[in-house]
């Protein structure tokens, strides 16, 4: 049996006290860290900071896929590295072939949330006790290219759980 580190008292390097074990939340994920109380050092749980560090590489990533059309509709590929991904982070195989959510966000812009619906809105909807409120996190990036070279790049970040994270900013690039 392998024993976590974290499962052991850890002592500040810098002021000798002891940390206190607590759980972050960046980007929908949950990380395992221990944070000193005295000068705010934090250590983030290694796998779990390996896993997110996944997920950074694999969200910063442009996949090109084709689209096919299939009867009246339309199929995308999804490539197997994000399925893979998600499968590692205890989604079931068996979310696949269930509903996803598909949203038109913006012009050009498509999601897909494999997110279960049924539950999520049952929680808002107040039927489930003890539902906490749910957390909507937004990033937006847009650029404009005119012939050929980037004019204008914009990104939007918006967090309802830390509203004071927001951030709205705007790159020109004079001609």
């Amino acid at each position: 049996m392998v024993q976590d580190i974290f499962d052991n008292t850890i002592i500040c390097s810098k002021c000798n006290k002891e940390m206190k074990k607590v759980t972050l939340a960046k980007n929908g994920f949950l990380l395992r860290a221990v944070v000193c109380p005295k000068c705010g050092e934090k250590i983030i749980h290694p796998h779990d900071d390996e896993e997110y560090n996944k997920y950074l590489n694999l969200k910063n990533k442009e996949f090109k896929v084709k689209m096919r059309q299939v009867g009246n509709s339309y199929a995308v590929s999804i490539p197997k590295e994000i399925v893979s991904f998600m499968e590692s982070q205890n989604t079931a195989v068996d979310e696949f072939n269930k509903m996803v959510k598909l949203c038109f966000e913006d012009m050009g812009r498509l999601s897909l949330n494999f997110q279960n619906f049924e539950n999520l809105g049952n929680e808002m909807n107040g039927l489930k006790e003890n539902s906490a409120n749910p957390r909507i996190v937004k990033a937006s990036e847009v650029r404009v290219v005119k012939n050929g070279k980037p004019v204008l790049h914009s990104k939007q970040f918006y967090d309802s759980a830390h509203p004071e994270k927001n951030q709205n900013k705007i790159y020109r690039r004079d001609e």
